[in-house]
This record gives C-alpha cells, sequence and structure tokens, in this order.
C-alpha cells in the first residue's frame, strides 16, 4: 500500500472511532410526551324544555305571527262559510227540478267541496309549519345544552317539568306520579342559562340562582 494511503486509512479510521465513541456518549433522546386526553365529564344537571320553550323570544315571534295568520284564515273560511248558507237559503226561493234550482245547486255543491278542501288543506299547512318551528327551536336548545355541558364539564343532562301540580288536572298528578327525576338540587337547574344563551339576554322571571352542576 502506497504510504500515503495507509496514513490516510489510519486517519479516516481514527476519526471513525471518535465518531463512533462520541456517539455512544451522547445521551438517548427523550421520549415524545404521551398526550393527555381531557378529563371525563362527571356532572350532572337538569333542565326544563317547557319553561325554555316558553321564554324564547323568537319561537314566542314565530307562534305569535302564525297565531295572527291562522285567525286571519278562520276569518276568510267564516266568510265563506257564511256565502254558502247564504247560496242555501237563495235555493229555497226555488222550486226543485227547475233550471235556476239546479245552477244553483250545482254552485252550491261544488262551494261546499271546495270549502271542506281549502279548510283542510290550510289546516295541514298550519300544522306541518308550527311542527317545524318547534323541531328547529328543540335543536338549538339541543345545541346550546351541548355547548354548556362541554364548557363545564357536564357528563348528562336530564330533563324535568318545573311547573306546579294542579290538584284539579289528573293528568298532571299522574304526570308527577311517573317522572323520572323525584329530587333535583337548584344548583345543577341549567335552564336559566340556556334561556339567556339562546335569547342573548337575561330572561325575566327567570330563577335568581345560579346554577352550580356537582357531583
Amino acid at each position: 500500500m502506497n504510504r500515503h494511503l495507509a496514513i490516510f486509512a489510519v486517519a479516516v479510521a481514527g476519526a471513525l472511532g471518535q465518531t463512533a465513541a462520541h456517539a455512544q456518549a451522547q445521551p438517548a433522546p427523550a421520549a415524545a410526551p404521551v398526550a393527555r386526553t381531557a378529563a371525563p365529564a362527571t356532572h350532572v344537571a337538569v333542565i326544563d324544555v317547557g319553561y325554555i320553550f316558553k321564554n324564547h323570544t323568537r319561537f314566542k315571534q314565530a307562534m305569535d305571527k302564525m297565531k295572527d295568520e291562522v285567525m286571519q284564515a278562520e276569518n276568510a273560511l267564516k266568510a265563506e262559510r257564511d256565502r254558502i248558507n247564504g247560496l242555501m237559503e237563495q235555493l229555497k226561493g226555488f222550486n226543485v227540478g227547475t233550471p235556476e234550482y239546479k245552477k244553483l245547486e250545482a254552485e252550491v255543491a261544488k262551494a261546499q267541496g271546495d270549502f271542506s278542501v281549502n279548510a283542510q288543506l290550510q289546516k295541514k299547512d298550519f300544522m306541518d309549519r308550527e311542527a317545524k318551528v318547534y323541531l328547529q327551536v328543540y335543536n338549538e336548545i339541543e345545541r346550546a345544552v351541548s355547548q354548556f355541558a362541554r364548557d363545564n364539564g357536564i357528563a348528562v343532562v336530564h330533563r324535568f317539568d318545573g311547573d306546579p301540580v294542579d290538584a284539579a288536572d289528573r293528568n298532571r298528578i299522574l304526570g308527577s306520579i311517573t317522572k323520572s327525576i323525584v329530587y333535583y338540587d337548584p344548583q345543577v337547574d341549567i335552564t336559566p342559562d340556556i334561556a339567556r344563551m339562546l335569547n342573548g339576554a337575561a330572561v325575566a322571571g327567570a330563577p335568581a340562582s345560579q346554577p352550580k352542576p356537582v357531583r
């Protein structure tokens, strides 16, 4: 081997040896920290959904508007019914079987048929619209409750009816006997909080105490 090559080989071998020794002396890299999951929610709360609907501003506005439209529709139907009754009174002034009687009789029959169909269609339309409003608001309530529960470590939210039992109402009495929640601490009632979230402001008549979910 050439003398210069031998010296180069020795130098390379020495350098490699120093590199290996340096690598062995270096401490092992620290293990990546293990991601910790958030502590599971453990709190329990209750909510009076009926109270929310009664105090939901936009729900009340939608119901009031629909109530006005229902009243207008009823007035229009009443006017048409009165018109039909007037035609039936006119019918009594014609002899049965005459051309005039037959013509007016056919008009009355058609008017009665149209009246029945229109009344049923309007009733169905209002019922469908009412159901959609209820569903829309209930979905809003569910989203608000979910957000509030996540923010406050609440695992379960039970429904309850906060209205007092009417001793003269049999259905209310039986409902109170079969209700799933017999007792709850008022501090776990999140009803006023959800009402404020949905309305964007304090709700008149809401309980004054701030709910504090506990285990």
